[in-house]
């Protein structure tokens, strides 16, 4: 009986073992790109990216761990496979392009574990890169899974420069590093400051995506994912020995990573490659792999530029809170006012005034409603009432005076990190938003997250922003995220998600040592890749803005301040400083006044990680070009060729320089403004002081 029970164990061995050898490779190609996939002798899925016959990705595991079969990343066969080609165009609601192409070769891969668990791979090759994504189809039986972990490797060729920040559950808000990926792991950080009250970074080699290298000889690779929905977040764990990239998923409570129900799907892991740098700035994958809207009623959804009761909280100007203390009452329990309190009713009719003068599309007010007295702590909850104005904040004269000079107030429900909290009073929050003609809300999250041990980037909170957006399609009101995840091109699905922060922004110049003038040449290569970011440029007083700190500044000129308008792309661009900055500086403002919000095309002229960009972009439904060039901390000599003009057009282009002897350091509001007349055959010659810009309007003469 045992010499049986041995002999068919023996059987089934075989059996496996042949069925588990490695498959034949599969192909798959488009343009310089190509794709190879294979199940090898362990059963292990297996993929590999090349451009132009060159390793990008070299052979890399793909799979999980998952609770029910921890090993779920070997044993597999291959089932079948499916092949189609796509090529389509579309049009976005609002954005850099009036319309996109779509263009991919796609493979299907099933796959069949030894548990008879079944599991499909889709990759879709792209003329600049690759996206692919797990599926895990209908099953005989089990419908849950409990993902412990991904197992998906991204095996680099070499040592390679690297721009990136730290894994951290919770926040994005670090100054980049720029190193080799042998050097992720001892490289000093810049850590975030208080905005997040607590950091959870993963490990020392762990960095966030978009992570954005350049290899030595000169191809240009950028790894992120597009479409996370019902899913954590993706960090990259570094071997900097190997070169080997891992993903490793943001936990729960329970240091579960993520809860699926078949049929699904994980969000597309994506890889930008290109031998220009110009053409990652320009490459459209992201937004591809997402889905057409969830709604076709969007006409009402309008990019506009705004101003806000923000800037003078920030530099100390004015409160959020309406009391002094939290415990500030008279004898009847009232809250006493403090004389700083920035949202009443008079300086919001101010902000109004200056934004109906100037074309100025909409009004932001922070610190309006209960609960700034306390909000900032660890765990809180319910610490604001998103349906409850301060006393010296009239909505309804506001609303009504707004309404008379043609202004859209925007909303702002900061959560302290209580996302239960929220969601209680999500209804509530958005039908105050609807009776009062809030068309936009900013949110934010600063703080550790309710439900505790809950993180910003885990599956749960994601959820969470998905819902908002969807309580903001349902009320009709665009929505502004900060302290998100990074973006991932959802804004084409849910096109009411109009930007977020999820970056070091432009406010870290306020209550920091700042951003080097090398942060805005980075960005656009990692944060943006994803989506649009609520940078808050403009800003005009750049030294001499904080009381108390009279050496602080803003390590930019005025004139990168402007061309950020171009290169920092986003449908709700706030003009960040205070009206009265703007106001001493009339001629400069003349750009901000001017430059959309929306685009028909958009080119990128030039561009290089670190260094400097320069983007010219056609207005929507317009002739007009706008055109903006950064640099970081060097001086910067460049020539322009305005080829992308209408042949045997004449234009005028106004330029917003650095005037001789600017820099960030001693002499940054230093300007000059020309003008020149120019056609398809100019090449525009421009100097850009060290942590300067130059912005440019080009319209058509008559």
């Amino acid at each position: 009986m045992m010499s049986s029970i041995k002999t068919r164990v023996l059987i089934l061995f075989l059996l496996f073992s042949i069925s588990a050898k490695a498959s034949p490779p599969l192909e798959i190609t488009r343009e310089k790109v190509r794709l190879q996939f294979s199940v090898d002798d362990a059963g292990r899925p297996v993929y590999a990216v090349l451009f132009n016959g060159k390793e990008v990705v070299k052979p890399s595991s793909l799979g999980f761990l998952i609770d029910s079969d921890s090993l779920f990343y070997k044993n597999f066969k291959l089932a079948g496979e499916d092949r189609k080609t796509v090529d389509e165009t579309w049009k976005p609601v609002w954005g850099e392009y009036s319309t996109i192409r779509n263009n991919y070769e796609q493979l299907t891969v099933h796959l069949k574990h030894s548990s008879g668990k079944l599991l499909d791979i889709v990759f879709k090759v792209f003329a600049d890169g690759v996206g692919f994504r797990y599926e895990f189809p209908r099953q005989n039986g089990l419908t849950y899974f409990i993902i412990k972990d991904e197992c998906t490797q991204f095996q680099l060729a070499g040592d390679h420069k690297a721009f990136w920040i730290p894994g951290d559950f919770d926040t994005n808000e670090y100054a980049y590093t720029t190193s080799l990926l042998s050097e992720v792991n001892n490289t000093p950080v810049v850590a975030a400051a208080t905005d997040i009250a607590v950091r959870t970074v993963t490990d020392a080699r762990a960095v966030q995506t978009p992570l954005m290298m350049k290899t030595a000889d000169g191809l240009y690779i950028n790894i992120h994912e597009a479409a996370l929905l019902n899913y954590p977040a993706m960090q990259l764990h570094v071997d900097n020995k190997s070169f080997r990239l891992s993903s490793t998923l943001v936990p729960d409570a329970f240091n579960n990573k993520a809860y699926l129900h078949a049929p699904t799907h994980t969000p597309w892991r994506t890889i930008i490659i290109s031998d220009k740098a110009t053409d990652i700035l320009a490459s459209k994958i992201i937004l591809n792999l997402n889905e057409p809207p969830v709604d076709t009623n969007v006409a009402w959804i309008k990019p506009m530029k705004f101003v806000g009761v923000w800037w003078e909280m920030q530099t100390g100007k004015s409160t959020w809170n309406y009391s002094d203390y939290a415990d500030s009452t008279d004898a009847k329990g009232q809250l006493i006012p403090n004389q700083k309190h920035g949202a009443n009713t008079a300086n919001v009719k101010r902000y109004i005034d200056f934004a109906a003068k100037n074309g100025i599309g909409g009004v932001l007010v922070e610190g309006w409603n209960k609960g700034w007295e306390s909000w900032f702590g660890n765990w809180k909850e319910n610490v604001f009432d998103f349906a409850t104005p301060y006393p010296d904040f009239n909505v309804k004269e506001i609303t009504e005076y707004a309404l008379l000079k043609g202004v859209n107030m925007i909303m702002h429900n900061e959560t302290s990190g209580s996302a239960t909290s929220y969601e209680r009073q999500l209804d509530t929050a958005f039908r105050f938003m609807k009776q009062f003609g809030y068309h936009a809300v900013k949110t934010g999250y600063v703080g550790r997250i309710v439900p505790r041990g809950e993180h910003h980037d885990g599956q749960w909170m994601v959820n969470h922003y998905e819902r908002v957006l969807q309580h903001g399609m349902q009320y009709q009101v665009m929505v502004d995220a900060h302290e998100p995840p990074r973006p991932t091109g959802l804004h084409r699905t849910y096109p009411n998600f109009m930007a977020c922060e999820a970056a070091r922004g432009n406010e870290y110049h306020a209550f920091s040592n700042g951003n080097p003038p090398d942060h805005e040449t980075i960005l656009p290569f990692t944060r943006l890749m994803g989506g649009p970011m609520d940078y808050t440029p403009g800003i005009f007083k750049l030294k001499g803005y904080a009381p108390g700190v009279p050496n602080r500044s803003v390590h930019s000129t005025l004139a990168k301040q402007l061309a950020l308008y171009v290169t920092m792309y986003s449908p709700v661009t706030m003009a960040a400083d205070l009206p009265e900055n703007y106001e001493a500086k009339p001629d400069a403002f003349q750009f901000i006044k001017e430059v959309p919000v929306d685009w028909d095309d958009t080119k990128i002229l030039e561009a290089e990680p670190g260094d400097y960009i320069t983007i010219a972009r056609k207005e929507k439904g317009s002739d007009r070009w706008f055109v903006g060039a950064i640099t970081d901390e060097n001086a910067r000599a460049t020539t322009l060729p305005l080829n992308f003009l209408q042949k045997g057009k004449k234009y005028k282009a106004i330029i917003y320089e650095d005037a001789t002897g600017a820099t960030w350091k001693t002499n940054p509001e230093a300007y000059s403004i020309r003008s020149v007349t120019v056609d398809s055959n100019t090449r525009l010659k421009l100097a850009l002081a060290p942590g300067g810009g130059t912005a440019i309007s080009i319209i058509q003469s008559e």
